[in-house]
Parts: C-alpha cells; structure tokens; sequence
C-alpha cells in the first residue's frame, strides 16, 4: 500500500469530544458573555438561540444543513467518479470538522506544514498528506519520531528537487521506518514542483535511491496560476493534469509500492482532476486522491462562481459559513458602516455578500468596520447576515465558532487550532 491507507484515517475519537467539555471564555471572540466559563457541551444541551443569548459583536457562524449536505454530496461524488479525498485540513484547521470528514468517507488529512501536522496529530489522526516540500530537519525528525512511534500512521509528502532529497535523506538518518514521498510535477509560473520532465525523473531516481525514502507515487496542484474559468487558465490546467499523468506513467518502473498514488485536486478544478487522473492501462494499479477542503463549508464568492458542483448556478454544495455584525453608523443616505473588518472576514479573494439586503455591496473594509453601500434602509442596531469569499481565511480569525440548526439554535462549538 502506497504512501496513506484506502479505508479511512483513524482519530482519538476520545480527545476530539473532550473538546467539547473545555470552558469557553472571553478569549473565544464572538461568544456571548452568559457563556464564559461554561462548557460547549453544557451549552449545547440547552440548544439556545445563538442571537437572543447576548451576543456582542460580530461573530462567526456555521450553518449544520448546509455542512451535513456537502459532507454527504462530496462523499458520494468522490464514489461515483472511483477516487479519494483527503481534504485540506488547513481550511478550517479543526480537529472537529476534520473528524466528520473522516466518518463521511475521507482517507487521510491534508496539511500543508509541520505545525498542521503537529495539530491533527494531538488529536490522534494518524492518516496525513504534508502537500509541500518538506526539508527542516527539525520537522523531518519529530515527523519521522511520530512514524517510529505510531507503526500504523500513514504520512507522505513531496520532493521536487534532487538537494531537497539528500537534505531530507540526512535528516532521517536514524529513522526505523522509511518517509514515502511523492515527486511533485508543476507547472511554469507556478509554486513548487519540477518544471520539466528530465527534473522530475532525476527527483524521482534520486527518491527511489535514497536509503531513508520509498518513492510511492506524483502530486502535481492545478490551481497554482490561479481559480478562475477563463480559457487560457483551463488550458494550463489541462497541460499540467496531462503532465501529471504522464509522469506516472512513465515513472511505473521506479515507484516502491505495488499501488502508486497520485494526488491532486482543490476546490476548483476536482472534476477536471477526477476525469484526467482515472481510468489507467490495466497493467497500472493507482490510487487517485483528491486534496479539496473548501467544499466542506462552500462560500458565497469566489467557490460559489468556480465549483464544479455550482458554477453556473448549480446548488451541489450549500454555504455554510456566515459572519452576522451590527449597523454602527448611517453617516451618509446610502452607506452603512458595520462592526465586521478584516479582523474578522475574509477579503483576499472578494470581500463578503451582505445577504438577502437586495442590490446593497460591501466596498471596502477596515480592521474593524465595513462599508456597506445600500439599496434598502437599515437602521443604526440591526444586525446583517454576511456571505464569505474564500473560507480558509475566514476560520483563522475565530477559534470558537458554534453551528447552528436552521432556527439559529446551537448545536455544536468547532474550535480552531490556527
């Protein structure tokens, strides 16, 4: 078996529920001041309305129908197509979420540094993709101590360089167990991988002949130049899947597991992943896994136009992720300031969708204020229900985030570990 197992990665089921027994307080943003002290699970069993429980500023909210949908509509897609996932747990880092991901169907966990792996690794998930390069050799030995000392944990992670193999091989001197490692093939103007055949098959023989590494399979990421749908980007993304599955094929004879692994896929572009990367000659046993986090909780920005499952107007995946903040000021007939800012929402890949206030638009946003440009009256208290653009850096900015049922009532508190 090559590099992660097939049926599930496992977790501390105990650890991840005793999460829910810690005290919120008021280091928790966005937690209602009633609820200091007291324990999600406590507050959970009286499931009280998130917004008549004394909320004070903005606060972050998860929508638990829309989670539950897209868990189950990413799980059966993912079947249909005879692929795997292992999301990114860098989009919500929260050993809670990426608990659910594993008991609707995903193999491992992706993560994409050694501090992600430190966090999941607390809580006993013991299946992990590191999607990066990874030569600290710091990092290469407590990564290598946690392999030694767990005999059923499952990791694997990329090299695109020769120098980055014989760090890595110097690093894992005196590890038991060898690091499965996967060439990485990129593509021009893009983040890392080797950028031309002959780099990738000198990475790939140097891996194959490190006494410290097993060459188990190729990732490549398609989304490196960009998420949009224009033709040129759909081009690239095509010549570099292609590239991809070439090199697969044409590494065969080097790789050191019966079943090699090949890895790609974010939130973007899955489906063209899923149709390149499958369907391999006879002779050829592959494990496609896909990598996409934000399906999980969706958005109503920059997934929402790009998706597989909703460009277009579909509805495959529901939003789930929502920041509600209060009208401070009406300073000028069309303007409205709002208690939300870049402390608190995401504004790198769009800035957030005021919802159902008709035609009205955020334009700009300060560290703690928005400018909501309106087309409909509010009133200076109200409080305004936002969409986000790009959820990774939406969770960063909460480490309590409760979930919510479709009458505002709490049925759940994620924590983040950031």
């Amino acid at each position: 078996m090559s590099g992660i197992a097939s049926s599930g990665g496992g977790f501390d089921a105990r650890n991840v529920a005793a999460l829910s027994e810690e005290p919120l307080d008021w280091g928790h943003k966005g937690i209602p001041p009633p609820w200091w002290g007291r324990s999600a699970a406590d507050i959970v069993d009286e499931a009280p309305n998130l917004f008549e429980a004394g909320v004070t500023g903005p606060v972050c909210v998860l929508r638990e129908q829309a989670l539950a949908h897209n868990l189950a509509t990413m799980g059966d897609w993912c079947r249909e197509r005879g692929v795997e996932l292992a999301p990114h747990g860098k989009t919500h880092m929260s050993p809670q979420l990426a608990a659910r991901q594993l008991r609707a169907g995903a193999s491992a966990i992706t993560v994409a540094s050694v501090a992600q792996a430190a966090v999941f690794r607390a809580f006993g998930f013991r299946e992990l993709v590191l999607a990066n390069e990874l030569v600290d050799d710091v990092g290469l030995r407590w990564l290598s101590g946690e392999l030694d000392r767990d005999p059923g944990m499952g990791f694997v992670c990329w090299v695109d360089s020769v120098r980055g193999v014989e760090l890595m091989t110097a690093a894992l001197a005196g590890a038991q167990r060898l690091m499965d490692v996967c060439v990485e093939v990129g593509l021009p103007g893009g983040r890392t991988g080797c950028r031309t055949t002959a780099e990738a098959d000198d990475v790939a023989r140097a891996a194959a002949a490190s006494p410290r590494l097993r060459l188990v399979g190729v990732a490549g990421y398609e989304a490196a130049l960009g998420q949009s749908l224009d033709d040129d980007l759909v081009g690239a993304v095509a010549a570099h899947l292609a590239d991809v599955r070439a090199a697969v094929v044409r590494l065969s004879a080097l790789f050191e597991t019966d079943t090699v692994l090949v890895s790609a896929g974010g939130s973007t572009y899955f489906d063209d992943v899923a149709a390149e990367l499958t369907g391999w000659p006879a002779d050829l046993s592959v494990r496609t896994v896909l990598r996409s986090g934000c399906y999980l909780t969706h958005d109503h920005g920059l997934y929402a136009q790009t998706s597989p499952l909703t460009r277009g107007g579909g509805d495959g995946f529901l939003p789930a992720l929502e920041v509600h903040a209060q009208v401070l000021s009406r300073p000028e007939t069309d303007l409205a300031i709002v208690a939300m800012g870049r402390r608190d929402v995401s504004f790198d890949q769009g800035l957030p969708t005021p919802l159902a206030m008709g035609a009205s638009v955020v334009t700009k946003l300060n560290d703690q204020q928005a400018y909501l440009r309106l087309d409909r009256t509010v009133e200076v208290g109200d409080r305004v229900r936002f969409g986000i653009s790009h959820p990774c850096t939406t969770f960063d900015k909460w480490r309590a985030i409760p979930v919510l049922d479709a009458d505002d009532r709490v049925v759940d508190v994620i924590r983040t570990f950031f």
